[in-house]
């Protein structure tokens, strides 16, 4: 058994809350980093659409990323203070 219970860090990641609040920061976020980093590129046109779609994509993940593993984090940490507590 894990310090958290016996969920493993990957069962916690794909717990639903996790998951719908990853893709809520991730489309917030990550559509506020396309616009900084592509904005000119997609009013402009001035590369081709196919550097753009590894590019968009993983614009994406990274904030999808970083809230799952803060939100693992926090439900980790939170089930070790509480079984502390017993």
């Amino acid at each position: 058994m894990n310090e958290a219970g016996s969920n493993s860090w990957l069962q916690d990641a794909q717990r639903p809350e996790v998951v719908t609040r990853s893709l809520k920061v991730s489309a917030i976020v990550g559509s506020i980093l396309v616009l900084i980093n592509q904005g000119d590129v997609l009013l402009g046109g001035d590369t081709t659409y196919l550097e753009l779609l590894w590019k968009i994509p993983l614009t994406y993940c990274v904030p999808f990323a970083v809230s799952t593993y803060a939100a693992v984090e926090a439900i980790r940490s939170t089930g070790a203070r509480n079984s502390n507590a017993d």
